[in-house]
């Protein structure tokens, strides 16, 4: 048991399965499978790191339970015919063998199909998303009752060759907006048979699949549901109506409740932002706890082990079910376990990796934090068999990333910084509603403390980089000033300028120029005063241009909700005495006590084209090669290190 994380490390079970901790792997998607949804190496290879960083137990993926319109997404695990029962063998022994309980999630996706129609769900009520992109062709036939029937059978033989293959515990997908949700939800449920109108007609079809699941693996062998505590959508399912599913599915056996919330449609209450409280759905998780004896998994935002440990020790949860943080970390419980927390590489909740730029784009899971996660053997730190002397100049994330990596392989390293360590981090997650950010700058700041790295505080010059064998070039990006007359006021500034000092002495009128990430949450963070009114002026029809899309659903509320004027197809000309001309529809003086420019961020390259200029070998990473976001910093960092 750990000391300083009793409770997380205290045993527990599961029906009959004992897992040797609280921790448990949420399934979710990988696009790690093959295209028919067989196993891969890849697949494999990705739960072993998991198993090995001692997680006690793992729920796989979810798993689609037919051939017809259960799968949702491109290269999702199956677990719909008994040929796939060997590849999904191979992947229980693996978790088994490396000391961690293997579970899988199995599903239908309903209405929710990335890969558009047909689809299949409770009633025609379309996910939105999915009308954008299809029109009337999204609109989901309703199942017949024969449908009905063949999907609950669908489910029973799925558990089966879940337990055939060595799976120890199966999860039904009664959450996020799925199947089972379609019928749970009044929202999304307008039938008017017996499987629709009240709570015990809409429960039907999960009692259903859950009594045919448990005819097929039989009583002793443990079936755990994942309900969403509430979908979040107007009229839809309320913590009362889960209280009563979970209530029920204890008395039909169930050996446990897997709480999480929201659906793709209000995709930031199920896979939550940093914008969003820590602990997200955790309310219902003790809700639920109150009125059921079986074990109550928490779920959403828990991202560090003091984080799980209160949870746990409040008594709000049995076990704690966590998705992205053990992407960006695998070791996650292990380092906690052996009392070094610090050195949990943290999630941050970009959603940047995970979604973004993995599940969105119809790619396989990648992570901001975790360069390695589906490359793990690929991307693997090997020591160096040439060790040098590496400088690396800016300490900024892509850069100290760099330095511990190539330390790890080796090299004598020496880091240069004239400000501090974390670079633009710290403008970054001066918000508190990014505080988030804070924790991957205490991390990375960590690991360059805890090795031996030769920090020099002072801007390095090309004199200085005479005697090293090779130099890695992080010296990041500066803002751009806005190239008008009155541009260079006294009462100009660069936004990130201002969120450095968390904008001491700005206040009255402020005028924020530029619709991107950084002016967006400059006047977010401004908007939070009763004192300011804050206009935002951005030349595109839009504002948010190439932001996440969990920024796009976040961001526009809180802008709303604070009271600030947003102009777009609007662009400044000039300012002077009166306040910042704005010409777009029409010509408009806005008043502004301060102007904060956010219009860009510019590559600092001049030290590395000096450099190359006299024929020295660089390596240019993060913003210095290409103004991006934490993601490419990190990357490009890491992967400078591996080659180095």
């Amino acid at each position: 048991m750990s000391k300083q994380f009793p409770h997380l490390f205290t045993p527990g079970r599961i029906g009959n399965v004992e897992i040797k901790n609280r921790i448990c792997k949420a399934p979710q998607t990988s696009g790690l499978s093959h295209m028919d949804g067989s196993v891969s190496e890849r697949l494999v290879r990705y739960y072993e790191d998991l198993a090995m960083g001692e997680v006690g137990m793992i729920i796989v993926e979810y798993a689609y339970v037919d051939r017809l319109y259960s799968k949702s997404a491109s290269n999702q695990l199956g677990i719909c015919d008994d040929e796939y029962i060997v590849g999904l063998g191979w992947l229980a022994d693996s978790i088994k063998n490396a000391g961690s309980v293997p579970c899988i999630q199995i599903e239908h996706c309903g209405r929710q199909r990335f890969l558009g129609p047909p689809m299949k769900s409770a009633s025609p009520n379309p996910w939105p998303l999915m009308y954008q992109r299809y029109g009337q062709a999204a609109i989901p036939e309703e199942l017949t009752i024969a449908e009905i029937h063949d999907i609950v059978e669908a489910f029973g033989k799925a558990a089966k060759r879940a337990k055939d293959a060595g799976f120890e515990v199966v999860e039904i997908h009664g959450a996020h907006g799925y199947l089972i949700t379609n019928f749970l939800s009044p929202f999304t449920n307008q039938r008017t048979d017996w499987y629709g109108g009240s709570r015990e007609n809409r429960f039907r079809f999960l009692e259903q699949i859950f009594t045919r699941c448990k005819e097929y693996v039989g009583e002793d062998f443990p079936l755990i549901v994942r309900l969403s505590g509430t979908d979040y959508e107007p009229g839809g399912m309320t913590i009362e109506d889960t209280i009563y599913y979970a209530k029920r599915l204890e008395e039909l056996g169930c050996a446990a409740i897997d709480v999480s919330g929201g659906d793709h449609h209000q995709m930031i209450h199920q896979v939550t932002p940093m914008q969003l409280s820590q602990g997200h759905n955790v309310w219902a998780a003790e809700a639920i706890k109150k009125e059921v004896s079986i074990p109550v998994f928490a779920t959403g935002s828990i991202t560090l082990p003091e984080y799980a440990e209160e949870i746990l020790a409040e008594g709000k949860g049995d076990f704690i079910s966590m998705g992205r943080p053990l992407l960006a970390d695998p070791y996650w419980a292990k380092k906690a376990l052996e009392g070094h927390p610090e050195d949990i590489s943290p999630c941050i909740r970009c959603n940047e990796g995970c979604l973004d730029r993995g599940n969105h784009l119809g790619r396989s899971i990648n992570c901001t934090m975790n360069p390695t996660l589906g490359f793990e053997d690929a991307l693997a730190i090997r020591p160096t068999a040439t060790p040098k002397k590496v400088a690396v100049v800016g300490g900024g994330p892509a850069g100290m990333k760099a330095a511990a990596v190539a330390f790890d392989r080796g090299h004598q390293v020496t880091l240069f910084e004239k400000r501090k360590l974390g670079g633009f981090l710290h403008e970054a997650s001066a918000p508190e509603f990014k505080a988030d950010i804070r924790n991957a700058l205490k991390y990375l700041t960590v690991q360059v403390e805890k090795r031996d790295i030769k920090v020099v505080e002072k801007e390095a010059t090309a004199a200085d980089l005479e005697g090293f064998d090779a130099v890695i070039i992080a010296t990041g990006a500066a803002g751009v000033r806005l190239p008008v007359p009155g541009g260079d006021r006294a009462n100009v500034r660069l936004a990130v300028d201002a969120l450095a000092k968390d904008c001491a002495g700005i206040s009255g009128n402020i005028v924020v120029v530029g619709g991107g990430l950084i002016g967006t949450e400059t006047a977010v963070q401004l908007s939070f005063s009763k004192e300011n009114h804050v206009t935002m002026v951005e030349m595109l029809p839009k504002i948010m241009k190439d932001c996440s899309a969990s920024d796009q659903m976040v961001y526009p509320e809180m802008l709303k909700e604070n009271g600030v004027q947003v102009m777009t197809s609007s662009r400044v000309v000039e300012i002077n005495d009166q306040g910042v001309v704005v010409e777009g529809h029409g010509r408009k003086t806005i008043p502004a006590d301060h102007v904060l420019v956010a219009i860009g961020l510019a590559p600092c390259r001049s030290l590395a084209e000096e450099l190359k200029a006299v024929g020295k070998q660089v390596t240019v990473v993060g913003d210095c090669s290409k103004v991006g976001k934490i993601y490419d910093a990190i990357h490009s960092g890491y992967k400078a290190g591996l080659r180095v």
